[in-house]
């Protein structure tokens, strides 16, 4: 039996990068939902609530759909994406010398060719520690086109490498798509990931 379709419900670049490593064929379909966070939600129901709306939104018959959300989490406060340099930069001044967490959300849903699915869920954590940044590196960074498509305002793929000390986790997670835990989703729908790859085998899901 051949694979189902393999689809990414994210425009981010960084997750499709993060698939394409691996050689996985997938088209990328993005999902438009709403990700203002709802009163008192914690940050970890959030990223799992935003993820399986854009996996539900995505789904097709006979695909696999791949979602995830990820936020930074600064004393239990979500940071989102700057609006501007100025937004950049006080977000940036606020990780300063300070230990975070980011967090990110996955759904796999897979669906038959009937419509019937099947759903696979986790988070991941990951601790950064950020240098003691001087206003003029702040201001910098903030200057650059770079943080202002990322939660909390910083990629640590690119420039934003300069700013953080430690990483306790997934590098991957802070790039925005874990993939242990994508392998283990996989797994728990009965799907191979790898076979998702040009030329990859698949049994078929129990």
């Amino acid at each position: 039996m051949p694979n189902p379709r393999l689809v990414l419900a994210s425009l981010s670049p960084r997750r499709s990068e993060i698939l394409s490593r691996f050689g996985l064929r997938f088209d990328v379909e993005p999902a438009d939902v709403d990700e203002d966070v709802l009163p008192d939600e914690r940050p970890v129901d959030y990223v799992t609530r935003v993820a399986m709306e854009k996996a539900t939104a995505a789904h097709r018959p006979d695909t696999v759909v791949v979602a995830a959300d990820t936020s930074v989490v600064l004393n239990d406060q979500i940071l989102g994406k700057p609006t501007d340099p100025e937004d950049a930069a006080e977000m940036l001044s606020r990780l300063s010398g300070n230990r975070h967490e980011v967090i990110t959300g996955v759904v796999v849903v897979l669906t038959d060719r009937d419509g019937e699915q099947r759903f696979a869920t986790g988070t991941e954590s990951t601790k950064v520690q950020f240098s003691v940044l001087t206003p003029r590196r702040i201001a910098w960074y903030a200057a650059l086109p770079e943080p202002l498509d990322k939660a909390g305002a910083y990629g640590l793929q690119g420039a934003g490498s300069l700013l953080a000390d430690r990483i306790e986790g997934s590098v991957t997670n802070v790039v925005g798509l874990p993939v242990q835990l994508l392998d283990r989703l996989f797994d728990e729908l009965g799907l191979d990931l790898l076979s998702f790859s040009a030329g990859g085998a698949h049994d078929p899901p129990s």
